[in-house]
C-alpha cells in the first residue's frame, strides 16, 4: 500500500475538523439570514458595544501575556540550571493542574476569590481588609495567567535548553558578568521561544469567554462572550461568524508578526 494512503485518515480529520468549519464560518460571515452577500456582519465590529468588547479583550490579553512572560522567563532560567531530577519534579508540579478539567480549574478560582472565599477568609484572620476581586477585570486576568502560564514557560524552557552551555562558559571566561550573559546571550537566544510562548498565550486570552463568564460574573464582556452569545442566545450565526472572521484576522496578523522572530521554528514546543 502506498504511503500516501496512510495520510487519508488525517486528511479526513483535517477536512471535518478544520476546513469545513472554517468554510461555514466564512459563508455565514459574508451572508445575511436570507443568504445574500453582505459585509455588515464584519463591519459590525465598529459598533460601540462590539468595539469596546474588542478593546477590552485586547487590553486584558496583552496584560495577561506580559505577566505570563515576566513569570515564565525566570522560571525557565531556574529549570535550565536545575539538575535533571529536580527539573523533572518542578515541571511535573507545574503541569499537574493541567490534568484537571479547564472549567473546574477556573471555577476553583471563583471559590477562592469570592467575597466569602478562601482569600478573603485568610485576610480576615490576619486582620486585613477584605478585597473585592471577583467579577472584576483583575479576576479575569488572574484566571488567564493561571490557565495559560504553562504555555509560556514550556516554549521558553525548550529554547533555553537548546543553548550550548559552552557559549555561556566562554562568555564568563571572557569576563562577562551575569547581567551581560543574560542580556547578550540568554535573552536573544530565547527570542524564538518567547515568540512562540506569546502566541500560545495571547491567542487563547484574546478569544476566551469561559474565564470571563465565571470570574467576571457576566459583568465583563469580552469579544469572545459576544460571539458566544450570538451563536447560542441570539441564534444569529451570521453576526457571530462575521465577528469571528475579525478575530481570525487579528490572530493571523499577530501570529505572522511573532513568527518573523522564529523563522527556523526553533521556539516551538510541539
Amino acid at each position: 500500500m502506498s504511503k500516501k494512503y496512510c495520510a487519508v485518515p488525517f486528511l479526513v480529520w483535517l477536512a471535518a475538523g478544520t476546513v469545513i468549519p472554517l468554510a461555514m464560518i466564512l459563508y455565514y460571515g459574508l451572508t445575511d439570514r436570507t443568504g445574500a452577500f453582505t459585509l455588515n456582519n464584519i463591519l459590525a465590529i465598529f459598533q460601540p458595544v462590539h468595539g469596546q468588547a474588542l478593546g477590552l479583550s485586547l487590553l486584558l490579553a496583552l496584560i495577561s501575556t506580559a505577566i505570563c512572560l515576566l513569570l515564565a522567563f525566570p522560571l525557565a532560567l531556574i529549570l535550565k540550571d536545575s539538575s535533571l531530577g529536580r527539573r523533572g519534579f518542578i515541571i511535573f508540579i507545574f503541569i499537574l493542574p493541567m490534568w484537571m478539567n479547564f472549567l473546574l480549574r477556573t471555577m476553583a478560582w471563583q471559590v477562592i476569590l469570592e467575597k466569602g472565599g478562601i482569600f478573603n477568609t485568610v485576610l480576615t484572620h490576619l486582620h486585613l481588609p477584605a478585597l473585592t476581586i471577583i467579577n472584576t477585570p483583575a479576576a479575569v486576568v488572574l484566571g488567564m495567567v493561571y490557565d495559560f502560564l504553562p504555555f509560556m514557560v514550556l516554549p521558553i524552557y525548550n529554547a533555553m535548553m537548546k543553548i550550548d552551555d559552552s557559549i555561556i562558559e566562554a562568555a564568563y571566561d571572557l569576563g562577562a558578568g551575569k547581567s551581560t550573559v543574560l542580556r547578550r546571550i540568554l535573552l536573544p537566544m530565547s527570542i524564538p521561544g518567547i515568540a512562540s510562548g506569546i502566541t500560545m498565550v495571547f491567542v487563547p486570552s484574546l478569544t476566551t469567554f469561559v474565564i470571563s463568564n465565571i470570574l467576571g460574573g457576566g459583568k465583563i464582556y469580552l469579544i469572545g462572550n459576544i460571539i458566544e452569545q450570538e451563536f447560542t442566545t441570539s441564534a444569529n450565526w451570521n453576526l457571530g461568524s462575521g465577528l469571528s472572521l475579525v478575530m481570525m484576522l487579528f490572530i493571523i496578523v499577530s501570529m505572522a508578526a511573532l513568527n518573523a522572530l522564529d523563522k527556523n521554528g526553533e521556539g516551538n514546543f510541539i
